[in-house]
């Protein structure tokens, strides 16, 4: 869970709570399907939940976001329920 802090053309910076660290979710990582457009960007301000999906390696305090459906819905399902494959 992180905060909207703002807006870019290429996607949102997210608040996540520590001053040295920031959340980015790319405009291709909030929906599984169709296009996002600007209007349909979260408020500045507004709380969104994420899951990380990795960093920028020459700007280590920089995370990666992805706030699809599908991708928040395999973060909520439990371990237990799901086959894991090795």
């Amino acid at each position: 869970m992180g905060k909207v802090e703002y807006h870019t053309p290429f996607g949102i910076f997210i608040d996540l709570g520590e001053s040295e660290i920031k959340g980015l979710i790319k405009i291709p990582d909030f929906l599984d399907e169709g296009e996002m457009i600007q209007e349909m960007y979260p408020e500045i301000g507004a709380t969104i939940g994420a899951v990380v999906v990795g960093y920028n390696q020459s700007n280590d305090r920089e995370v990666y976001l992805n706030a699809k459906p599908s991708v928040l819905h395999e973060a909520l399902v439990p371990f237990k329920n799901r086959t894991l494959t090795v």
